[in-house]
């Protein structure tokens, strides 16, 4: 997809733009992006897997009220 000179050019294109001092506070907030995004789908993914069980649950105690 990306050769190598594509890759140096695009890094060099950010020091340009960013300035070597501020690319560790770019990296550092990438990071933490990165990392909240990932907290927040596996949050998600808990919420999806845990809903099923709960709502068969509600199920089995309506019908246990109805007999």
């Amino acid at each position: 997809m990306f050769g190598t000179q594509d890759i140096l050019l695009i890094g060099i294109i950010v020091v340009v733009l960013f300035g070597a001092t501020r690319l560790p506070q770019l990296g550092s907030g990438i990071g933490q992006a990165i990392k909240n995004f990932k907290k927040g789908v596996s949050e998600l993914e808990e919420e999806v897997n845990v809903t099923p069980k709960k709502d068969s649950s509600k199920k089995e105690e309506t019908s246990e009220r109805e007999d």
